[in-house]
């Protein structure tokens, strides 16, 4: 019998537990430790952010699903992972011990690292649905009174699709309120240029989105280091293609949300040969530790490298229909090593996108994610707000229902107008 512990309940430590519990043997025991008790389907929280959902609406509690999965379920807070001994420390200070560990426990949001950034601060977030629900409260009353509004992304941000979705959605929200003309509007992001999403752009996404800034009369700065925020007054240093300061921008608001940069959860800070210095897994092809073999790891908590130096720091996002390919691929080589083998799957790590503008929408597809790529394409449309609508569905759906079955492989994407597509982990 083995007993395979996750850590994290999000959009990849729950289809983790599904496919893991499927995948395993009969003896063996799947355990998941989250400090909540509740998952929430992140893709929706732009939406959350404009009253468009209540948190609600995208949370699924995890006790009942679990129970009837026969999932172990912990709800306590991790709190040291201690690779040597093969046990995790949870929050009332009792030890978990495992044979194999799966992390996935997402990103701790970095708002400490500008001053006056995140919702303690200036400006509001919809990285985590409690964050998004505050900002749902905020809107309420911005509406009633509106003003400037900055969305973007700050230094060393590496998901950038959620601001662009926040911005747009934003945007409609205020034009079916007949308020438009009563708000500027600027988007304020790392990126070196428009669309470029920590990627270096997907097929036309440069131009798509400057297209869809410009028609909406939304100003934009590129190359921007936030440097603080006060209530009401955001201060921007934008610099050339070297690095150089080239402009200091004083931007008056009544409405930010910024998306902060990512860095590991505590639990992992400082564990010297698992983790890198920002606090993010180090993991091979077969998405498991070098050092420390019986330790797995999936989604946004691993350790990518950056694409390439840019001017102001960028990362690189890990999206959900990449982080599905990781959970697989880590179940099957998992699998493995339960009956005596090797890990030999890898994850696709293939890039699909549905960014929602409220009314319409833009989809991009890069195989594989990082460059060169044997497939990039990207469109917009109306269809796009509707496929995501019907991701939506369909995730919280399986969650659910506990079931382990893939996105990629479950939802017809050809009703989403762009091809049938089926990743299978590489053998």
């Amino acid at each position: 019998m083995a007993k395979i512990v996750i850590i994290g309940a999000g959009i990849g430590g729950v289809p983790m537990a599904f496919e893991m519990k499927e995948m395993a043997r009969k003896e063996d025991e799947v355990v998941v430790i989250a400090d909540t008790p509740t998952f929430h389907f992140v893709p929706s929280n732009p939406w959350v952010g404009v009253n468009w959902r209540k948190p609600e609406d995208i949370k699924v509690e995890l006790a009942p699903v679990f129970k009837k999965k026969k999932i172990t379920f912990i709800q306590q807070q991790a709190t040291r992972i201690h690779p040597e001994n093969s046990q995790v420390e949870i929050a009332d200070g009792t030890l978990v011990d495992y044979d194999f560990l799966i992390i996935a426990t997402g990103p701790k949001l970095a708002f400490d690292e500008i001053p006056g950034l995140g919702p303690n601060g200036y400006t509001q977030s919809v990285c985590h649905v409690d964050h998004a629900g505050e900002s749902g409260e905020f809107w309420d009353k911005f509406v009633a009174d509106p003003g400037p509004i900055i969305v973007g992304a700050v230094q060393g941000a590496s998901c950038f699709g959620p601001a662009y979705e926040y911005m747009f959605i934003a945007e409609t929200d205020l034009r079916k309120r007949k308020i438009r003309d009563q708000v500027k509007m600027t988007y304020v992001t790392s990126e070196p240029f428009i669309g470029h999403l920590g990627l270096g752009g997907v097929g036309d996404t440069k131009g798509m989105l400057e297209s869809e800034l410009r028609n909406k009369h939304i100003d934009w700065i590129c190359n921007a280091k936030v440097d603080k925020i006060e209530d009401g007054m955001m201060y921007v240093t934008e610099v050339d293609e070297n690095g150089v300061d080239k402009k200091k921008h004083e931007l008056p608001f009544r409405h930010s949300m910024m998306l902060p940069a990512f860095k590991g959860v505590d639990a992992l800070i400082g564990i010297d040969k698992l983790v890198n210095p920002r606090g993010f897994v180090l993991v091979d092809e077969h998405q498991r530790n070098q050092t420390y073999k019986n330790i797995y790891s999936v989604g946004v908590c691993i350790a990518i490298p950056p694409l390439s130096q840019t001017p102001v720091p960028t990362g690189t996002p890990k999206t959900g229909y990449m982080i599905e390919s990781m959970v697989t691929a880590t179940a099957h080589n998992i699998r493995e090593e339960l009956d005596g083998g090797e890990p030999s799957h890898k994850g696709t790590w293939n890039a699909l996108c549905l960014a929602d503008f409220g009314d319409s929408g833009v989809a991009f597809l890069a195989m594989p994610q990082i460059p060169p790529r044997n497939v990039q394409w990207a469109s917009k449309g109306r269809w796009v707000h509707f496929a995501k609508i019907a991701y939506e569905k369909y995730f919280i759906r399986k969650v659910r229902k506990g079931l382990g079955e893939p996105f990629y492989e479950r939802l017809p994407l050809k009703f989403m107008g762009i091809m049938r597509l089926k990743q299978k982990p590489k053998a």
